[in-house]
């Protein structure tokens, strides 16, 4: 039944059917197929109560927190000011697109659009300062990728519901790894920059850092970081509150900047539904399907079968490692993790490991996926904005990002403390 279930999804996907559809006529071959109650009835329902979850109204605010920033040239600003800061460092402006994919991350919660807007705005610098314009796609692509791991994100959202985690010690749990990530990232650079001093491209075409006047363009960003996480630990807001309070802050910002206009709005809200509309309606369906897969049994077969195997809690979790690794050059990621969570998951804790742990892992996992060829995401939004040359620079300079990313599950394995110790001292 496994083969068969997953030789069903990837025919589908290989058949370029909308992810949703996938997931819904999936549900209803297993259901046709292995299922002596008819299932199929009982879609109105699940759909309904996953609809109605309170926890995932947060995805909606928080995209819309991410437009607005993105379309009130916060963003934009923040970038300038940390290119005057820090890119005196060996690799320059490369630096800044990380530093600032981390920072819009931290307010977005979504990788496609920290990539997308950081992307549009550093891009035109690339060949203006003579990068090496592989490594510097690499940055931009990876980077954006941040918007997976560092709080508020909406992959974590998804996986707290989906596995029943507490999403404010998800939320703690990312914080560190995500600084740690970002950390690796620019020490990448700055190795390969150290190496090959010719991909540093002209540094000091850039004004030199110190510019506090420039402190107002890094503010907005921080503050709304602040107001989301620190409403959720000081017990002010549950998630979506705190969504709700950073949309606020956004508008306010806009507003003290001159850029709060009716025009803003409705690109902003727009964007916002058409963003939301795609990922509800993967949620819906997802939410369907692990119905039906728990209904038929198959989540109690796969736990039979790796009990059956008689393997170490070490090899079990390598092997799912290996497992998303593998399936993220074949699926889209917000499926990927959608459909296999409620499976891997129980596998995961029943050999001893924290969940909340694990859920740090998976982001981590997704994130590789963002990059990974031929389906990661990231590597066509990055390739999109540039629009010229091929993708394949953007395959190769995401390369040493991507080892970069599995050095840092090796470290969580190693040290689970990196992701738990901040909850455990919190919550």
């Amino acid at each position: 039944m496994i083969a068969v279930t997953f030789s069903i999804l990837l025919v589908f996907i290989a058949l370029s059917l909308p992810v949703a559809a996938v997931l819904f006529v999936l549900g209803v071959s297993l259901d046709l197929f292995y299922s002596p109650v008819p299932l199929m009835r009982a879609m109105g329902m699940v759909t309904w109560t996953a609809g109605t979850e309170y926890t995932l109204v947060a995805i909606p605010l928080f995209i819309m927190l991410g437009e607005i920033i993105l379309r009130s040239g916060i963003a934009a600003r923040m970038y300038g000011a940390l290119r005057h800061w820090i890119s005196w460092l060996p690799g320059g402006l490369m630096h800044s697109n990380i530093a600032a994919c981390c920072l819009f991350a931290a307010t977005s919660g979504s990788s496609v659009a920290t990539a997308a807007t950081i992307g549009t705005v550093a891009l035109p610098e690339a060949n203006r300062h003579g990068y090496n314009i592989r490594l510097f796609l690499g940055t931009l692509a990876a980077g954006g990728t941040l918007g997976i791991l560092i709080p508020p994100s909406i992959n974590m959202i998804i996986f707290g519901v989906l596995t029943d985690t507490s999403i404010p010690q998800l939320y703690l749990a990312g914080i560190v790894p995500g600084l740690i990530v970002t950390a690796l990232f620019m020490g990448t650079v700055i190795i390969a920059c150290t190496l090959r001093p010719a991909w540093g491209g002209d540094t000091a075409a850039v004004e030199h850092p110190g510019h506090w006047r420039l402190l107002k363009d890094v503010l907005p960003p921080l503050v709304i970081f602040v107001i989301v996480i620190g409403s959720i630990y000081s017990g002010w807001a549950t998630p979506t509150e705190s969504a709700a309070l950073g949309v606020l802050t956004a508008l306010v910002f806009a507003a003290l900047s001159g850029q709060l206009n009716p025009g803003m709005l409705r690109e902003a809200l727009e964007g916002t539904m058409r963003i939301t509309a795609m990922v509800t309606l993967i949620i819906l369906a997802a939410f369907f399907l692990n119905f039906v897969i728990s209904s038929i049994g198959l989540t109690q077969q796969i736990n039979a079968t790796i009990r059956d195997l008689d393997l170490s809690p070490l090899n079990t979790l390598l092997i799912i490692v290996l497992f998303y690794i593998v399936l993220g050059c074949f699926m889209e990621t917000l499926s990927m993790m959608i459909t296999t969570v409620t499976i891997t998951t129980p596998i995961v804790v029943a050999q001893g490991y924290d969940p909340v742990w694990f859920g740090v892992i998976m982001m981590l996992l997704v994130e590789m996926s963002q990059i990974t060829p031929p389906i990661g995401i990231n590597l066509y939004v990055i390739q999109g904005i540039r629009n010229e040359g091929s993708i394949l620079d953007v395959v190769f300079g995401v390369i040493p990002f991507f080892f970069a990313l599995l050095l840092m599950i090796g470290l969580l394995i190693l040290s689970p403390q990196i992701a738990l110790w901040i909850p455990g001292s919190v919550l």
